[in-house]
């Protein structure tokens, strides 16, 4: 397609020289074409594929031009006629606002958008690349029993916000809630949002890992105890033997850095206070600004609102330091983790479970800060992208790379996770009550104008404004390596976003002119987190000021915050002393992208130099920010990240390499 008037000049490459550029099976294909003279500059290309199978069209090269290659990039799946008609649409790599779109391909673009979004009717296929919305509808399995019945997560006393549509038909015992596909069958997501092979293999590894790692020790026990007289048996009792000693070898983890420094680490109450600001959920912890404490909840229900964390209690702390508790709270000394008002009102619920008994446990909200806040809210952001922002619009390709993997991620979370009976019900105190208590957090605590990180730590009392402080603010605990290391990600992030945004809307009046932009907004508002949509605090994306403070939160979300809170389970809580290691196996894939780099491909997809140059420099940034955090990991004033049994906090360092490492910022939710 030409970029100037719509020209449609057809080729069939059948036939065509196909040479393996490299060994894991990638093909250059070559063909020769011709076009009119007054053809034109190419804008768009139309692929159909004849063959009976979809094939990975990674980009397509047009050379004979006089300015040299053009760049189609795809990294897609591209269907078989078979499966659907269509064409499909692949734009060059030169980002256009919708305004500024070339002549001849204006419908292409609008046309493409319509094919993504679909039109909300039927049940979704393998190969179909359709992005829709849906609410948690699919968590419980009332078909198999009540037991695994699961309420719907939508609405005004149940809010969530919304997942990738299935089209899957309802259980037949409960209309509104959808039926589930179990393991091993795939749930859908758009084709192109599922793992490579690598990714899947790794995946799939460390989930097998994981399953195994707390199967060997139950088979023992139950041999130990109760299945005696298989052991009786010489032949089979040698066997299970050699299985469970082969078992144990192949399967040991390396022991968490926490407990191979100190392995009584965890018995100590400065050890508790050190990881609410360096651990595994940094992320809670909050100023005490009024005493006494006191609940919100109704005392009708509920009994006296009087915490009975009494004055005489903290002050035979604080005696130490010759301080009363109202010189503390002035002097911002004090800080508390407060659930009380979240869980009280499902205490009762989650000790008539069976075996179950909840306590002060640092990991009985996880679902809170870590699926809530990172994975829910981005699958939302990441639909509204797709369905409302054309491939070429420069804001989809400033975010795609931080959407990559997260649905089909979450689709089989859903599957295996947090569904009824699965993983985290399985793991943590609430049980079953677990995802309740995850809406429960999203109704009274979530807004997306306090995700931003700085508003994040004003809002919990970690922090005051500054304006002479890079980011805005300082902070009220200095030693605060998530809060310290996290702002100079988020300094940096903003950055590069402040210079892109700049770049494509140098006039203030093209964010409020950008009818995708502005639909894409309103989308991620009114269908993406739709229980919220009427709330006053959401940004108006009316000034590119607005616009720069929304791409920053989400692409902090999607990396920094994603990573901090991520990949500390494994080097925090794989060992039982210091949390529950069933489910923190996360190794890193290694095909990773990490914020910062740019894969050899992406380098195409974009031909502006211009955000080239800017991606350089925020990749220089990120490399500076390394080289401050390995020195602040060495600063022997800063108690909370260097010191004997002290474990350096490297959650927050951009690059890894593979595997489980405790440190790395994927550019997505990966993993």
């Amino acid at each position: 397609m030409s970029d100037q008037v719509r020209k449609e000049h057809r080729v069939l490459c059948s036939g065509l020289d196909a040479k393996a550029t490299k060994p894991s099976s990638h093909s250059c294909i070559h063909g020769n074409f011709k076009v009119p003279h007054d053809f034109g500059c190419p804008g768009a290309m139309l692929i159909t594929n004849f063959h009976g199978k979809e094939f990975y069209l990674m980009e397509v090269v047009v050379h004979g031009f006089k300015k040299g290659p053009i760049f189609f990039p795809a990294n897609s799946w591209i269907h078989s006629r078979k499966e659907n008609p269509e064409s499909r649409i692949i734009f060059k790599n030169k980002a256009y606002l919708p305004s500024q779109t070339p002549p001849g391909i204006k419908d292409l673009r609008r046309e493409d958008l319509l094919s993504i979004r679909g039109n909300g009717k039927g049940e979704r296929k393998m190969h179909d690349r359709i992005y829709d919305y849906a609410p948690y509808n699919d968590l419980g399995n009332p078909d198999k029993g009540e037991d695994l019945a699961r309420p719907v997560l939508s609405g005004e006393e149940m809010p969530y916000p919304r997942r990738c549509q299935t089209g899957r038909p309802p259980t037949e015992s409960e209309p509104f809630s959808e039926s589930r596909i179990e393991k091993p069958h795939p749930v859908y997501v758009p084709r192109d949002e599922t793992f490579e092979e690598i990714k899947q293999n790794t995946f799939s590894a460390g989930r097998l890992k994981g399953l195994l790692h707390n199967l060997i020790p139950a088979i023992a026990s139950a041999l130990s105890n109760e299945e005696q007289n298989i052991l009786d048996n010489q032949f089979l009792g040698n066997l299970m033997r050699q299985v469970l000693t082969a078992g144990q070898q192949l399967l040991k983890y390396e022991i968490p850095a926490i407990i191979k420094r100190d392995r009584f680490v965890w018995l100590r109450d400065n050890e508790f206070a050190r990881q609410t600001l360096a651990g595994v959920n940094p992320v809670n912890i909050e100023l005490l600004r009024e005493f006494p404490i006191v609940s919100k909840l109704d005392p009708a229900v509920y009994g006296p609102p009087e915490s009975a964390i009494t004055k005489d209690l903290i002050e035979q702390e604080l005696h130490m330091h010759r301080m009363s508790v109202e010189e503390a709270i002035e002097n911002k000394r004090l800080f508390i983790l407060d659930y009380h008002d979240m869980l009280l009102p499902f205490m009762e619920r989650m000790n008539c479970l069976p075996g179950r008994k909840a306590y002060a446990s640092r990991t009985v909200f996880s679902l809170h800060p870590y699926w809530l806040r990172t994975h829910a809210c981005m699958e939302a952001y990441i639909i509204a992208a797709h369905r409302q922002l054309s491939s070429m619009h420069p804001i989809f390709m400033l975010l795609h790379p931080h959407m990559r993997y997260t649905l089909e991620l979450n689709a089989l979370s859903r599957q295996s996770l947090i569904n009824g009976g699965g993983i985290i019900e399985a793991c943590f105190s609430p049980g079953k009550y677990s995802m309740d208590i995850s809406s429960a957090a999203y109704k009274s605590m979530w807004r997306f104008d306090m995700e931003a990180l700085p508003a994040d730590l004003i809002r919990r009392g970690m922090a005051v404004e500054d304006p002479s402080m890079p980011c805005g603010v300082k902070l009220v605990i200095e030693d605060y390596p998530y809060a310290a290391d996290g702002l100079l990600i988020w300094s940096a992030i903003k950055e590069l976003v402040e210079s892109y945004v700049e770049h494509f809307y140098p006039e203030p009046s093209l964010v409020t002119l950008d009818l995708e932009l502005q639909a894409w907004w309103n989308e991620v508002k009114n269908k993406g987190h739709h229980d919220k949509r009427n709330e006053p605090w959401w940004p108006k994306l009316d000034t590119k000021e607005n616009l720069c403070g929304i791409l920053t939160t989400m692409i902090w979300i999607a990396s920094g915050q994603h990573a901090a809170i991520n990949f500390g389970q494994y080097p925090f809580g794989g060992h039982k002393s210091n949390g529950d290691p069933r489910h923190s196996v996360d190794s890193l894939s290694p095909d990773e992208e990490y914020l910062g780099q740019v894969h050899h491909l992406q380098s195409h997809c974009n031909s502006d130099h211009q955000v080239q140059i800017m991606f350089g420099r925020f990749s220089s940034k990120l490399e500076e920010v390394e080289k401050t955090i390995n020195a602040r990991n060495k600063d022997i004033r800063l108690r909370n990240r260097t010191g004997a049994g002290i474990p350096p906090y490297e959650l927050l360092i951009p690059l890894s390499g593979p595997g489980v490492t405790g440190r790395g910022i994927p550019n997505s939710i990966s993993i």
